[in-house]
């Protein structure tokens, strides 16, 4: 029973680390995305393209997203914004999003 439990805990290990080397993947063709939208303007367009591919779709349900219409366009919006994604995941972007959404809320009421 404890071999049981112990290659369970090993497999569910596994998994995860292979849905976060699919995510980095997913994280990865988003910023190319945004480099081309820098570049030629037509980051969303590409972005759309790769996750409407089968490969694309592929990556993403690996890493643990649903490949839907509604994520594809999640996508290219992220990527109409043009920030990178290791600056958006920041805590510093995270704390300034926050509080420009709270000075916006006081400026409402």
């Amino acid at each position: 029973m404890k071999d049981f439990v112990d290659s369970t805990a090993f497999n569910a290990e596994q998994g995860n680390r292979a849905r976060k080397l699919f995510a980095a993947v997913v994280l990865a063709a988003l910023d190319d995305a945004i480099a081309d939208d820098k570049k030629y303007g037509n980051g969303p367009e590409q972005i759309a393209r790769w996750a409407r591919s089968r490969d694309g779709r592929e990556v993403l349900s690996c890493a643990g997203i649903d490949p839907n219409e509604r994520v594809v366009q999640g996508l290219m919006e992220f990527v109409g914004k043009g920030i990178r994604t290791s600056v958006a995941l920041s805590r510093e972007e995270s704390e300034r999003r926050n509080a420009a959404a709270a000075a916006d809320r006081a400026e409402a009421a």
